[in-house]
């Protein structure tokens, strides 16, 4: 990572990427696109912002470089919009959540690429069987040191964004009696959950450094903690979160994952900070937000009581009120106060599933959500898309990603 001004504040950039399920219209299963040349159209008219996940049922996508909310907002409306109107063409559909309601891992083709099957002769039964789906936040954090000590507080508040997030409570046609059991399915893999405590940037490296010279890894990006820089680009990636159904729901948790970074920086430039907990009780907060999300309670370690999930979100809502208007997205960030009243996704999979019995319904509503806030007509951007150029490092990384990809997230 190239060296940064120390004492310039981060730029506070976006983006997001998100992992969708592609869906057969009629039985609402996952369905493989790699006969469909799905990939390849939709590079067509979104360039690098798609590529193929390992499982053939999936496609991945990504913002460029956003400066704002507005436009990460922007950005991640066009790019859905037009993968699902790409998919219908092909008659196909997409979903997104983290997991699906009832296909089978064993049922799923690999991505004819070198490289994932490289990776499922490591990996073995782990990789076969990671059918899960994503979101990742990045926010721009320039300078190295400042990167790590914000990594080290935002644990904190990982378990209150995942409790938001929350949309996998099912299971190979099983309720799994977890709001997120992806969360458990991808603790499987090593180096993943809550990363330890670093004091400086240069412990981090060390760490790195003698992970890569002995072998465990071939590269940073194997690193697949629930937070953490990113090896090649100058960003904090907050990985925890599940995949949340509608683009509004995506936004909001992006936005207040920007606000979290911004009002911990403002605490930092006033020599303050908020306290840094050990991560033997960290993970005791995350498997409350695993096993009940927004249901459950989790612990405010600094009054040493637990308190229900939806009112120490509350308080961290009102923890960032000082800088939302700074980075205009207060109508973003509000949008949390929405995603309270109506429940994660995983709530509303589990009301549709107890209201209608069927899991198809289930895997139905979950398309039906995320198409939610989408374009009606996309004609406009089948030709010429008009998002946000990414940058020239963010191009040579998903060329290489596209060719040649080295992580499965």
């Amino acid at each position: 990572m190239a060296a940064s001004n120390p004492d310039a504040p981060p730029s506070l950039t976006v983006g997001i990427e998100e992992e969708y399920m592609v869906l057969d219209p009629q039985s609402f299963d996952l369905r493989s696109h790699i006969d469909m040349e799905l990939i390849s159209k939709g590079r067509m008219v979104l360039h690098e912002h798609v590529k193929p996940e390992m499982h053939g049922s999936m496609l991945e996508v990504g913002t460029g470089v956003c400066r704002t909310i507005q436009e990460a907002h922007f950005e991640i409306v066009k790019i859905r919009s037009i993968i699902a109107h790409i998919a219908k063409q092909n008659g196909l559909l997409i979903g997104a959540a983290s997991t699906h309601p009832f296909a089978r891992w064993q049922d799923q083709p690999i991505y004819p690429d070198e490289h994932y099957q490289n990776v499922v002769r490591d990996m073995q039964l782990l990789a076969r069987s990671l059918l899960i789906f994503g979101m990742h936040v990045h926010i721009g954090i320039e300078n190295c040191e400042t990167q790590i000590q914000i990594m080290n507080v935002i644990r904190y508040f990982l378990q209150h964004l995942l409790c938001i997030s929350t949309n996998s409570p099912f299971w190979m046609g099983m309720d799994t009696g977890l709001m997120s059991y992806r969360s458990k399915l991808f603790e499987r893999f090593p180096r993943t959950g809550i990363p330890d405590y670093f004091s400086s940037w240069a412990q981090f490296e060390s760490y790195v450094d003698i992970l890569m010279r002995t072998g465990c890894i071939d590269n940073p990006k194997k690193i697949w903690w629930d937070v953490r820089p990113h090896p090649k680009f100058p960003t904090l990636e907050v990985r925890i979160c599940d995949l949340p159904m509608r683009v509004d729901e995506t936004i909001a948790i992006a936005a207040l994952i920007q606000a979290i970074v911004a009002k911990l920086y403002k605490l930092f430039a006033k020599n303050l900070t908020f306290r840094v907990y050990p991560r033997i009780l960290l993970v005791e907060n995350k498997w409350r937000a695993v096993r009940y999300g927004l249901e459950g309670k989790l612990i405010d370690f600094g009054k040493q009581k637990e308190l229900p999930a939806p009112d120490l979100i509350r308080e961290l809502v009102e923890f960032v009120d000082d800088v939302v208007d700074e980075l205009g997205t207060r109508r973003y960030v509000e949008y949390i106060y929405q995603i309270l009243e109506m429940g994660s996704g995983a709530q509303r999979q589990l009301r549709v599933w107890r209201e209608t019995n069927s899991f198809e319904a289930v895997a139905r509503y979950i398309h039906e959500e995320t198409m939610i806030g989408l374009l009606d007509d996309v004609s406009p951007y089948l030709v010429a898309t008009t998002l946000r150029p990414p940058s020239p490092e963010a191009v040579q990384e998903k060329l290489q990603s596209i060719t040649k990809p080295d992580d499965l997230l």
